[in-house]
């Protein structure tokens, strides 16, 4: 898959998750993804093109040793945030799985209320 496919990929994965909201960040040619305005992922399709995603602790630093293309970007706490390198070695179904538990861990933390809405639709 070449990048231009795995940034369209990786995009359809977030927008598909329920409450996804797409804004723009500060930095030209990022993209914030908010679940009740809770990030769960940036998406930079400029320069490097990089997603960083929430993710398990213990999860990060295994992911960090089997992928070169994972790594951390220093404005988040690499402890529990990932930055996958879309044109490195991690499959795009591997990215596609990470953007779903990144979500997955941020929805988790939502009131029960808001999940409840994200469930209904709304």
């Amino acid at each position: 898959m070449n990048l231009n496919e795995c940034i369209a990929t990786v995009k359809a994965a977030l927008h598909a998750k329920p409450g996804s909201v797409e804004e723009p960040a500060l930095v030209a040619g990022a993209c914030l993804y908010k679940v009740k305005g809770k990030m769960f992922a940036i998406l930079a399709a400029r320069g490097v093109a990089a997603v960083s995603l929430k993710c398990d602790p213990h999860l990060a630093e295994v992911l960090r040793e089997q992928y070169a293309g994972v790594g951390h970007r220093y404005h988040l706490d690499h402890r529990h945030w990932i930055s996958v390198t879309l044109d490195a070695d991690v499959p795009a179904d591997e990215i596609v799985r990470l953007v779903d538990q990144s979500y997955d861990l941020v929805r988790a933390n939502l009131t029960r209320a808001q999940r409840a809405e994200l469930d209904a639709g709304t």
